[in-house]
């Protein structure tokens, strides 16, 4: 096992991983909010984490991962305030909140699938975990950090000493970032203090509500990250990861409510992304039109082109998109993928030239995730004088964790996952009854839901047939 360092967050600078077991890593991923397709601004934070975990691994350690999804109470504004992203995703699409959830959950792995992103080990469900948020919430009421306003449940965040330990800021200083129009929450007895539980929000339409203490409603969205991590991972977790933009509010507070509830130390090392940007700024959703993995797809970009875009810069700098980005690196990952595919089978394995390659590309990784050395380190081998055998071996090795499929002769599409099946044939079976009852404007959004995930769809006399697309 090698060690391990990038950079902590918590500490501010790059330092050695150490796990509370040794040489395991209790992990967890903040996953999507299931309201919209993921935009490749996000996919950027996923591949980044894939490749973490895939590391770890090739490092030595035994990892557990564990991500989460929002299903219910993700609130849009920065300050726990705004509009209810599935509620927005609901209305937009004249759907249930359950059938929006099912849909854009199918779709976010069937993306991640396409990028090589490896399932998690756990995947929990926001809705299945509503027992262990009220228990959690129980805790924080009996250490005296919990309280009642307005018929919600607040965390005090005026109890901790050091609220502000993931940001190095002072309290006030939080709120320069926060949006003009988000208005103020009038119950809370501080400006940071954050909902634990709504009883009474101005969302009266919210189709999901359960029963607790305090009164039928559902979590806020802080509180279901801290319980599921508990959940599957116990009182200490070594890493957290996310997307720079989770920092505050949402890891800030997971972090308040958890030491606040357990008596000690959380998590000892957090993993943030850096934003894919344009040259307008940020990519989000909130901006209306955004770039999925679907539309570079559309454009004749293989999703795995789009991988190896990310892979070029390091993960904790901004990474600026545009079409001649991406072309550029669309050429430099056909052409690698030509030069792997012409090595000849040739010689022998040999274990000793091969190791300073395999010691090169250890220390790249090991040094704060470089993905771009470690990507040079792949050129070297093919620019050596090593055997074909050699080369291929050890760019076999090296794609352990690239996951470039370098050394695949294709990915097999023609057999999707289980879940993925279930979700194209509702939606036909959805889209045949809209025909049948000449709804064909419904129809021809079913339709084109399925083509934004690469299904074909095929209508003959028999019925519907369908397929995935090839990969372009």
């Amino acid at each position: 096992m090698k060690d391990f360092s990038f950079y902590n967050t918590l500490s501010k600078k790059v330092e050695p991983l150490a796990s509370y077991e040794p040489g395991k890593i209790r992990m967890y991923t903040c996953g999507p909010t299931v309201y919209h397709f993921a935009h490749i601004g996000n996919l950027r934070t996923y591949i980044m984490e894939d490749v973490l975990v895939k590391a770890l691994r090739y490092a030595g350690y035994e990892v557990t991962r564990v991500m989460n999804i929002t299903d219910v109470g993700h609130l849009a504004s920065d300050a726990d305030t705004g509009e209810d992203k599935m509620l927005e995703g609901a209305r937009r699409e004249h759907k249930t909140v359950h059938e929006i959830a099912e849909f854009y959950r199918n779709a976010f792995f069937a993306d991640c699938e396409k990028l090589n992103i490896k399932y998690p080990d756990v995947v929990e469900k926001a809705t299945d975990c509503i027992v262990e948020y009220i228990e959690l919430i129980k805790t924080l009421f009996e250490r005296g950090f919990a309280y009642e306003a307005g018929g919600n449940v607040y965390f005090d965040t005026s109890k901790l000493a050091h609220y502000h330990v993931l940001t190095r800021h002072k309290s006030v200083e939080l709120f320069s970032a926060v949006r003009d129009d988000v208005e103020e929450d009038a119950n809370k007895r501080f400006k940071t203090d954050f909902v634990l539980w709504f009883t009474k929000s101005k969302f009266g339409e919210q189709e999901l509500r359960w029963e607790s203490p305090w009164g039928i409603g559902y979590p806020g969205w802080h509180i279901e990250c801290s319980a599921i991590s508990m959940k599957h991972l116990g009182g200490h977790l070594d890493l957290h990861c996310g997307g720079i933009d989770n920092i505050f509010p949402h890891h800030t507070n997971e972090i308040a409510q958890s030491e606040a509830a357990l008596g000690h130390v959380w998590c000892t090392h957090w993993f943030h992304v850096h934003h894919l940007t344009q040259k307008d700024g940020k990519m989000s959703k909130s901006k209306g039109d955004f770039l999925t993995l679907s539309l570079l797809e559309e454009k004749g970009y293989s999703p795995l082109a789009y991988r190896y875009f990310c892979l070029q810069s390091h993960y904790r700098k901004p990474l600026e998109f545009s079409f001649e980005a991406l072309e550029n690196a669309k050429s430099a990952y056909e052409k690698l993928m030509k030069r792997v595919s012409d090595l000849p089978d040739e010689g022998v394995f040999d274990e000793a030239i091969a190791a300073p390659y395999l010691q090169d590309f250890s220390t790249a990784l090991c040094n704060d995730l470089n993905t771009a050395k470690a990507l040079s380190v792949v050129y070297d081998v093919l620019k050596s004088d090593l055997s074909g055998m050699t080369k291929r071996a050890l760019v076999r090795q090296f794609d352990q964790v690239l996951s470039l499929g370098l050394t695949e002769t294709g990915k097999d599409i023609s057999s999707p996952d289980e879940a993925f099946s279930r979700l194209v044939e509702a939606k036909i079976a959805e889209r045949n009854a809209a025909r049948a009852a000449r709804d064909f404007n419904r129809a021809d959004i079913i339709r084109d839901e399925l083509i934004s995930l690469g299904v074909t769809l095929t209508d003959s006399r028999d019925g519907t047939a369908w397929n995935l697309s090839p990969k372009q």
